[in-house]
Parts: C-alpha cells; sequence; structure tokens
C-alpha cells in the first residue's frame, strides 16, 4: 500500500475511533434527539441556511465513514425540516456520502482484491459489468444489506462512480421518502399516547411493509420486461408442461399431479431418459456381473481351491438390457398416466413463454419447464469420426466383446465402465489427460483407485493427451502426447467418456433467449427459475450436479415454485449434495475434501479410519479403503467426509444425514452400530476423532482423583 493510501486509511480510522473514545454515537439516541428537538427546531427558524449546512455535513460524514447513526438522522432531519426540505437534503446528502465511502473503499482496496482474487472474481466481475446497475438499483430499492456494506462492497466492483452516484439517488429516493414521512410524524409526538395515533400507526408501518413492497413492484417489472415481446394466452390449457422425461421431468410431473395440477409431459425419445437406458441402471447391472467374476477370481483367498467362470459376453450385455426393462415399468406412460399426468411422445418446440407446440398442435401453460438433460460430449480430435466410437448412450448395443477397448475419459464414466469391461475380459487402456483419475477426489483417494486398477490389468495412461486417431490397414492408432514423447495406441473399440453437454438446442430456447451459463447449461436462479420468468429448469440441462438425485432434488423445487410461486418460493438447497463413484474400491463423498476445502481457503481438521481395521472387511477378505472426515477446528462439526471402499455409496449416508441435520461426530460416536457391519466404520473414524481431542488436563486430574480413591 502506497503513502497516500496508507494516509488515508490512518486518518478514516482515527475519525471513526475518534467517534467511539468521545462517545459520540451519545448525540444519536432517540431520546437525546427528543430531548434537543425544541432547541434545534428554534435554532432552525432563526438561521435555516446553517442548520442545513450543519446538518448536511454531518450526515455526508456519517454515511462517508460508515458510522451507526444514519437511520436516526433521517428521522431528526425529518422532524427539524418537515417532509419536503427533510427529504431533499437526506437524499443528497445520503447519496454523496455513500459515493465517498465507495470511492474510498474503491481507491485502498479495489487494486488488492482484484489482484489476489481476480481468476475467482471473473464472472462476477463479468456479472456486474453487464447487470451491475441493475443489481445496484434493487440492492437500494430491496435493502437486503445494510447500506454501508452496499457502498463498500461495491467500490470493489467494475461498476463505474457516475453510475453509481445516480442509480443510488434514484433507488434510494422511495426508501428516503418512507423513512423522512415517518421522521415527521415522530416530530409529531408529543406525548406516550400519540404513539397510537393513525398517522404514526400508518408511517411505521409503511416502514415495515415497504422492502416487501419494493421488492414485489421489482419483481413485477423484471418479469414484465421479460415477456414484453410475447402475447401472453387468455386462458391456459394446462398448469404445468414439462419437456424432458428423464429424472427430473418424471419427478416434475409426478409433484404436479400429486397437488392436483394439470400437467403435460412430453418425451420425444424414451421415457425414463439418461438413467433408466443408458446411464445409472444399465451401467450398475453390467457392474454387477463383472463384480462376480471378479469375486470368483479370487475365491483362493476365501479358502476355496478352485473355482472359475466362463463369460458369454453377449449374455451379460443381454442380461443388462433384461434389468432395463425390468426396472421400465417404474417410468413409464402406463404408471404416469395412471397418477394423472398426459404423456405425449413427440418433440416439444417452445413457441413463446406459455406455448409449446407437439405433434402439429400448440398448447399452452401458466408455466414451462425444461428438463431435458444432457448427451455425451465428444472432443474434437482428429481422426476420432472415423473410429466408429461408442459413447455412454451407445456401448449397451454391442454384443460383441472388443479385445482392446480404449477409453477416453478418467472421470466417473469412463472409471467405471473401464474396471467393469476389463473384469469382463477385454484389454483396457484408459487414457485421461491430467496426472489423475477421479481428478474431483482428493489425490490418495484417486491413487488408491488408479493402483487397484493397474493390479486388475488396466493401462491406465495419465497424462496423456490425445492428438489424433488414424488407420494403419486393419489397425486402428491413437497417437498421444506424453510430456512430450510421442505414444502409439492400438485398439479395436474406442469409448468417448470425457464428460456430458446440456442440451439445450433445437426446442426454441434460443429464440426466446434464455441465458446459457458459459460451460453451455441453462442458466437459473435460486428458485430454479430461468431469466425468462415463466420457464423453469432441473436437472442435467441446468447442472451444477449432473446425478440423476440431484435431477430429482431440483425436480421438487421447479415444480413448486412453478405451481405456488405467486404465494410461497423455495430457494433450492445443494449444502448437502452426496454423489459415488461405482468403482471398486467405491468412492463416496458429501461436502468439502481436501482439494476443495484448500482452493476455497477454509480451515479444517481430518480425522481418517483405515477400512483394513474393521473386523467384517477382514472376515470378507475386503480389509481395504478409508473413511475421511473434514471437520471445524476444535470441533465436531462435519465440513465433508470421502469413503472410499466396500459399499461407501451405502456408508456414506449416515454422514449425509448427519450434515443435513447438524449431527456432529460426538453423537455418531454415541450411537450403536450393529457388531460385525461395515457401518461400524463410521463409529470407529468419529472415535478417532475423539481421541484426538481427548482433554489431557482433565484426564490428569481424573488420573490423581483415581489414586486418591484407592487410599494412594
Amino acid at each position: 500500500m502506497n503513502k497516500s493510501k496508507l494516509s488515508l486509511l490512518l486518518l478514516i480510522m482515527v475519525l471513526v475511533a475518534a467517534f467511539f473514545m468521545l462517545e459520540l454515537e451519545r448525540f444519536f439516541d432517540l431520546a437525546y434527539l427528543k430531548s434537543q428537538q425544541t432547541s434545534l427546531e428554534a435554532y432552525r427558524a432563526t438561521n435555516p441556511i446553517q442548520m442545513a449546512a450543519i446538518f448536511f455535513g454531518t450526515y455526508v460524514t456519517v454515511t462517508a465513514l460508515s458510522l451507526p447513526g444514519a437511520t436516526l438522522m433521517t428521522l431528526l432531519g425529518a422532524a427539524i425540516f418537515g417532509l419536503f426540505w427533510g427529504f431533499i437534503l437526506i437524499s443528497f446528502a445520503s447519496t454523496i456520502g455513500a459515493t465517498l465511502a465507495f470511492l474510498a473503499s474503491r481507491y485502498l482496496f479495489r487494486d488488492a482484491v482484484q489482484n489476489r482474487f481476480g481468476t475467482k472474481l471473473s464472472a462476477f466481475n463479468n456479472g456486474i459489468r453487464k447487470e451491475g446497475g441493475f443489481y445496484l438499483f434493487t440492492l437500494r430499492l430491496v435493502p437486503i444489506f445494510p447500506f454501508f456494506v452496499i457502498n463498500l462492497a461495491m467500490g470493489l466492483t467494475p461498476i463505474g462512480v457516475g453510475a453509481f452516484y445516480v442509480i443510488s439517488q434514484i433507488g434510494m429516493l422511495p426508501g428516503t421518502l418512507v423513512y423522512v414521512n415517518a421522521g415527521t410524524q415522530l416530530g409529531q409526538l408529543e406525548s406516550l399516547s400519540g404513539i397510537l395515533s393513525p398517522a404514526m400507526l400508518g408511517s411505521f408501518a409503511l416502514l415495515g411493509i415497504f422492502p416487501l413492497l419494493a421488492k414485489k413492484v421489482l419483481e413485477s417489472i423484471q418479469t414484465n420486461n421479460a415477456l414484453a415481446n410475447y402475447q401472453k394466452p387468455a386462458h391456459f390449457d394446462r398448469n404445468l408442461i414439462v419437456i424432458g422425461a428423464g429424472s427430473a421431468g418424471l419427478v416434475t410431473s409426478y409433484i404436479a399431479a400429486a397437488v392436483k395440477a394439470k400437467v403435460t409431459l412430453i418425451e420425444k425419445h424414451r421415457m425414463g431418459g439418461d438413467c433408466l437406458n443408458t446411464g445409472c441402471v444399465p451401467s450398475k447391472a453390467l457392474i454387477r456381473s463383472a463384480k462376480l467374476l471378479s469375486q470368483i477370481g479370487r475365491a483362493s483367498e476365501l479358502g476355496i481351491k478352485r473355482a472359475t467362470a466362463e463369460v458369454d459376453f453377449a449374455q451379460v450385455m443381454e442380461r443388462v438390457q433384461r434389468v432395463v426393462q425390468t426396472v421400465e415399468p417404474h417410468d413409464s406412460v402406463a404408471r404416469y398416466t395412471q397418477l394423472g399426468v398426459e404423456c405425449l411422445q413427440g418433440t416439444a418446440k417452445i413457441i413463446s413463454p406459455w406455448a409449446v407446440e407437439v405433434n402439429g398442435q400448440t398448447l399452452t401453460a401458466r408455466n414451462l419447464v425444461i428438463a431435458t438433460g444432457a448427451r455425451p460430449a465428444v472432443p474434437p480430435i482428429p481422426g476420432l469420426d472415423e473410429m466408429d466410437y461408442l459413447t455412454s448412450d451407445t456401448i449397451w448395443d454391442i454384443r460383441e466383446k472388443p479385445e482392446r477397448l480404449l477409453v477416453l475419459g478418467g472421470g466417473p464414466i469412463g472409471s467405471e465402465l473401464a474396471q467393469a469391461f476389463s473384469r469382463l475380459g477385454c484389454k483396457v487402456f484408459q487414457v485421461q489427460r491430467g496426472p489423475l483419475l477421479m481428478k474431483r477426489e482428493d489425490v490418495e483417494i484417486s491413487k488408491m483407485v488408479m493402483e487397484k486398477f493397474r493390479r486388475e490389468g488396466i493401462e491406465v495412461l495419465t497424462d496423456h493427451t490425445p492428438k489424433r486417431f488414424f488407420k494403419e490397414g486393419d489397425e486402428k492408432i491413437l497417437l498421444c502426447d506424453q510430456e512430450g514423447e510421442e505414444v502409439r495406441i492400438a485398439f479395436d473399440q474406442v469409448l468417448v467418456a470425457t464428460g456430458r453437454t446440456a442440451n439445450v438446442t433445437g426446442f426454441g430456447l434460443e429464440k426466446l433467449g434464455v441465458e446459457l451459463r458459459p460451460n453451455g447449461t441453462v442458466a437459473a436462479d435460486p428458485f430454479m427459475r430461468t431469466n425468462i420468468p415463466t420457464i423453469m429448469v432441473c436437472g442435467d440441462v441446468t447442472g451444477p450436479f449432473q446425478f440423476t438425485h440431484t435431477a430429482a432434488h431440483q425436480a421438487w423445487y421447479a415444480s413448486v415454485n412453478a405451481l405456488f410461486g405467486p404465494f410461497k418460493r423455495f430457494r433450492v438447497d445443494y449444502s448437502v449434495i452426496p454423489w459415488c463413484t461405482f468403482t471398486d474400491p467405491e468412492v463416496a463423498r458429501v461436502g468439502l475434501n481436501e482439494l476443495e476445502a484448500g482452493e476455497q481457503d477454509i480451515d479444517y481438521e481430518v480425522t481418517t479410519y483405515g477400512i483394513d481395521d474393521l473386523d467384517r472387511a477382514i472376515a470378507d477378505e475386503d480389509a481395504h479403503g478409508v473413511v475421511k472426515i473434514l471437520t471445524v477446528p476444535g470441533k465436531d462439526r462435519i465440513l465433508g467426509v470421502t469413503i472410499a471402499g466396500p459399499h461407501a455409496g451405502d456408508l456414506i449416508a449416515e454422514f449425509v444425514l448427519a450434515m443435513r441435520y447438524g449431527i456432529g461426530l460426538n453423537k455418531i460416536l454415541g450411537t450403536i452400530h450393529i457388531y460385525p457391519t461395515l457401518a461400524e466404520a463410521n463409529k470407529y473414524a468419529a472415535g478417532n476423532w475423539k481421541k484426538a481431542h481427548t482433554p489431557e488436563k482433565l484426564l490428569q486430574w481424573v488420573r490423581r482423583f483415581h489414586a486418591w480413591r484407592l487410599g494412594g
């Protein structure tokens, strides 16, 4: 910090310190101001200009230094100068003071904050550049945060000084008028009985409800602006139209039907979406078959001399489809029709904020819900299109085992399928650009999975960047770069598992101008609304978590807020989101891990328990893995848990419940767990936390107490 900045900061600190050291805050007490009201009014009557100047300067100073007392000064100004002149003086004084605070914050701190956190703040800065004026106007009109906080915080942003002044001046006018009006009534208060006068009660009632009224007016303006270019239907055919019958769309429709709304669900392909047809259900069926083969291969560890199995790859893949068909009725047209949902097969096209065209007919509804999901992302690698590549959508159609399977991608989908196909007898090459598989997990967790993969014969090729695909005769080749060296990988089939892309095109979002995030997902507010207020969104198409269970979670908010939004809305809660990657070992997580805690600069303690020490795991010959818990330093409050090991996806549920309802490790430790079960790992992990926080000084006194009891 240079000398001029340091000098200004010291001056501000001295002035603020003097305010409190000299106990000047006593002059900003309502009782004191009332006691001085008569003399102040007399001085104003004889010296109106001087009084106005003193009041104006004091108000500017208090606001500029972010000192307490602006509200009481507003009431005092109204009492002394009346509604008109009080309103004029206070309006300009508050804005000038706010702008001075804004400038001081900008001059002293903006460069330092932006230099240190610029990368993390880039999205926020872009939002301020684009909509900063509207954000500021909203905060001024609806005082969600104290005004001095807004002044200082806005100084750290890219918003212009002129824009800050003008928007603040305009945005604070309604609130200032309400406060000044209340102040005029306070000035007329002569006795306690005056408190019950209609004018006094009305003024303070307006003071209380003003933020709510302003918020409603602002929302109405936003809605009208967003819908201004469209003709609203005179009446609606339905309450809700849902596009997409995956997890998000099904749950949205189910909830709407359950509360007796008229809802139509449109699906262009198959009911159940990715989860049923190409995702969760088929992959877990495949993993089960592969796991049995792995267990048979370990028979000698369990004292069984000989156990063999012959794999019929086609039959395994047929079994996967049989499982899908068994689950299919849960998501069928018949079931949802019985529940009260109108199900339509066809391609939907949104033609207005209230209307959808499908199968040649136009349907209208008060709200639309976008639940179109996502599809496998295919990277633009030269030659890939010529390889007849597979994705997580198409791999379920194969019936002939690929002898050499190349898997592109080291995320959850790629890792689950790489291990499963390896166990089914394929030679698997897993190519990952970065140094680790499952890069969202902590390093030691990722390494645990990678070591298991390599022991099972998977060629885990990390730090390999795919450059191009080509053919040499009948041989398919991938050319990779590994730290400057060329690596050739020959394969028979390639599975692309490099992430998923939201389905946002081809059904009208572009025409309406529905906003997308930089990652291509549909932008939504905390109530699951898009920038078009009548259009909601949920599931993989919006993220930020692309899991079946989070899609269903979001669907509740989308449905309820669409149907009951005018009366009550609910903010979506992402505070406790669990997930699991069903590799062996399974990796389940909820809340923060060390990687994320470090990125967010959150202090934490780590407690671990090795599952290799657990009796049941030893008995099952599955003694491997870890329970890893992050807690608030010195406290048992859980920040996050990672479990790697057998049945981690089941074991994590106890910690999900604990985090959701604020249960600490002490209570988990005090809960009886059945012996011998894998669930005891959770209790033993809590016990390790307790051991690390043993009150040693207290135990020394307890030791003396016991010695005294023995007569020693």
